[in-house]
């Protein structure tokens, strides 16, 4: 007779299964907070800007409001506010602040790019257009107001000529100019 060893099979239920993935989530959830805290510099923000909460931006942008009201004519202040707003999708409110920027600085051709994509964004072409013209003045071979320009006239105000000839405009000025998709101007040249 041979010897049969009897194996025993245990399982685990449903219940404890899914317990042990919530609890090996909560563990990666917190574990990453944790580690999130250690990468903070002093002032309580991250080393890397991209990497700032939602919650940690609108800190900033309260106590920047609030550094405005006693110090209304710090340009610095109102760029930062507006691109705190532009990333936040809060385009009335980065259309004020860059406009307050402008008022004391009006020769940085990115605040004007910045300013039309806002004004795009609320469905405002002409200012747009006026931005970028003004970014353009600015620095005439400002790439990003030309290639938002030709965006606005193409799509967005239906003169799709005038968008080419911009676009055009940017080739000659840099043909490996990309836009966000990746593809370069030529391409986009191309398929139109």
């Amino acid at each position: 007779m041979t010897n049969v060893k009897k194996v025993e099979i245990k399982t685990v239920s449903l219940n404890t299964a899914l317990i042990i993935g919530l609890i090996a989530l909560l563990i990666g959830f917190f574990g990453g907070n944790i580690y999130n805290a250690y990468k903070l510099d002093s002032a309580g923000t991250s080393q890397n800007p991209s990497m700032n909460t939602p919650i940690q931006d609108s800190g900033r942008m309260f106590a920047l409001e609030q550094q405005l009201k006693s110090n209304p004519n710090n340009a610095a202040a109102w760029m930062e506010l507006g691109n705190l707003y532009f990333d936040a999708n809060k385009s009335q409110d980065a259309i004020r602040a860059y406009t307050q920027y402008l008022s004391i600085n009006p020769n940085n051709a990115n605040v004007w790019t910045d300013l039309g994509v806002m004004y795009r964004r609320v469905g405002n072409p002409t200012e747009a257009i006026s931005s970028f013209d003004k970014a353009m003045e600015q620095d005439p071979r400002h790439e990003h107001a030309r290639f938002n320009k030709g965006i606005v006239l193409y799509y967005d105000v239906g003169f799709q000529d005038e968008g080419i000839k911009v676009w055009q405009e940017l080739s000659k000025i840099n043909p490996n100019f990309r836009t966000p998709d990746g593809n370069t101007i030529e391409d986009l040249l191309k398929n139109r």
